[in-house]
């Protein structure tokens, strides 16, 4: 059982970081520096799916790890 969540957390862990990694560039520190553009009101296609995608991932990680804790 332990082994099993370990397993998810790796996999959830990895697809955590791919999903970042695409999600679009320049989007990062500037918008807290004040360089913020105003073109990134909504998310579409794509790039709704991998936030959604980054959101459901970084969850089950989390449940995951905590399911190691009380096993």
């Amino acid at each position: 059982m332990k082994n099993t969540l370990n397993i998810i957390v790796l996999v959830s862990a990895v697809l955590t970081v791919i999903a970042v990694v695409l999600q679009q560039k320049g989007s990062g520190l500037s918008g807290v520096f004040g360089g913020s553009d105003v073109s990134y009101l909504s998310k579409r296609g794509a790039e709704k799916f991998l936030v959604f995608f980054t959101i459901f991932s970084a969850v089950v990680m989390c449940i995951a790890a905590l399911l190691i804790l009380f096993v």
